[in-house]
């Protein structure tokens, strides 16, 4: 989609400058990171060091693809209608992958399940950018469903984090990996004016030059997994001898209700941000915004979802993980109501999906941290997967479901409808509140 307003040089200048603001904010981040990183213990620091690094390097690859998605299903498909359709894809993608990336895992290990990923999602972009050339549509789908198998990636991650972290500090570790998709997914959207120069430079179809940087990050990503995680985290974590009782080495729950809500609430709360954040670029750019502006505005609310993971982590492990829960649904609330009252104005939408994506982040911090405390053992990891999968499928239902409501109840419509999803969440988390919460299990 060609905007004459904002001819390709400018919008390259325009892009290298939001580039140039969010490398600084990746330095001040790495800054943070490492002192963190250097309380834990020996392995501890290695397993995330490389997790981190390899989520750069996800982000990157994510962040470079996913704020064109809409745009181009819109021009491969010709219709706003479809516009969600790529975003469905990506979730189902992700959800189709969650429980054998789990499997692989137990029977391999967290390395080679998280480069296999990797590589899958690799394969998606160049998919992806034949999807274009060809005007294929479903071949545009399917590239993105592998696509979504990145994000997949990205999830099992931080439960990686977990492997060999205590309880007391299980929230702290796992956002410290959330927290590092920060640096690649803010600066990736923001890659559309290198990404005009690889398309000419290659000969690519229109707005699919930044795949090309996507498939270099992934392969990245690939070897960092291979070469990186070793020892691999939970491999290690099944040697150690930790586990009291022969049932908690098989597995364990404690608090089937708890967890019911856990995994309730990753799947409502990726529901609600998928839902606003996959229809933002269409409305943005029927409003007339350049791609300039769009690509920043994701950006931004990628950076709320990722920069304050480690606040939140931290909230979650000293606050404990339901009042953390609940800082996030009432962000959701603040944020939805932004978007609606404010759906013709630039600001107040950025704003909007700034909060947004903190109170994805709060949520799916605080829940994944209560899905570790509640299963022991190889228990664990199959609830990981569940919660992987149920955070895919609800994504990919919000996004199927996004299209259709913003084509008949506008953008405003679509945040109110949005904003009963975290009401829901409300009332489960004073439901399970109201009951006496299970110890962590180690």
């Amino acid at each position: 989609m060609k905007d004459p307003a904002h001819p390709r040089p400018l919008i390259a200048r325009h892009s290298l400058i939001h580039s140039s603001e969010c490398l600084h904010l990746a330095r001040s981040t790495l800054t943070v990171l490492q002192g963190i990183v250097r309380s834990m213990s020996t392995v501890q620091q290695r397993s995330v060091r490389i997790l981190v690094v390899g989520q750069v390097l996800a982000g990157l690859g994510q962040g470079a693809t996913g704020s064109l998605g809409a745009v181009l299903a819109t021009d491969v498909s010709g219709s706003e209608a479809w516009a969600g359709a790529v975003a469905t894809a990506s979730t189902l993608g992700a959800a189709a992958i969650a429980i054998p990336l789990a499997r692989l895992a137990e029977a391999r290990g967290r390395r080679i399940s998280l480069a296999t990923g990797a590589l899958i999602a690799a394969g998606g972009s160049t998919l992806a950018v034949t999807a274009v050339g060809l005007v294929a549509f479903p071949l545009l789908l399917l590239g993105f469903a592998m696509l979504g198998v990145g994000a997949a990636v990205g999830l099992q991650a931080r439960f990686a984090a977990t492997d060999n972290a205590s309880a007391a500090t299980r929230g702290r570790d796992l956002s410290i990996v959330v927290w590092s998709t920060t640096i690649g997914a803010v600066v990736g959207p923001n890659l559309f004016g290198p990404g005009v120069f690889f398309a000419e430079l290659f000969g690519l179809p229109e707005n699919t030059g930044s795949f090309v940087i996507a498939i270099a990050a992934q392969l990245l990503a690939v070897c960092v997994y291979l070469w990186g995680l070793r020892p691999d985290p939970l491999l290690l974590a099944r040697s150690r001898p930790v586990e009291p009782t022969p049932e908690l080495a098989t597995g364990a729950i404690s608090g089937r209700g708890a967890l019911v809500f856990a995994i309730g609430t990753l799947g409502v709360s990726h529901a609600i941000m998928v839902s606003v954040m996959s229809m933002t670029p269409v409305h943005l750019v029927h409003q007339g915004a350049s791609l300039t502006i769009v690509g920043f505005t994701i950006s931004l609310h990628i950076a709320g979802m990722f920069a304050l993971s480690p606040v939140f982590g931290i909230a979650s492990d000293r606050l404990g993980r339901v009042p953390t829960i609940l800082i996030g649904q009432v962000l959701f609330l603040s944020s939805l109501g932004f978007t609606a009252v404010g759906q013709d104005s630039t600001t107040a939408i950025t704003v909007g999906l700034v909060l947004l994506g903190l109170g994805w982040s709060a949520s799916t911090v605080a829940a994944s941290a209560l899905v570790s405390d509640l299963a022991t053992g190889a228990t664990r990891l199959r609830m990981q997967g569940r919660a992987d999968l149920t955070m895919n499928i609800a994504g990919a239902v919000g996004a199927a479901g996004a299209g259709p409501v913003l084509a008949l109840l506008g953008y405003a419509g679509l945040s109110v409808a949005a904003m009963s999803l975290a009401v829901l969440v409300l009332v489960g988390a004073f439901v399970v509140g109201r009951s006496r919460m299970p110890a962590p299990l180690e």
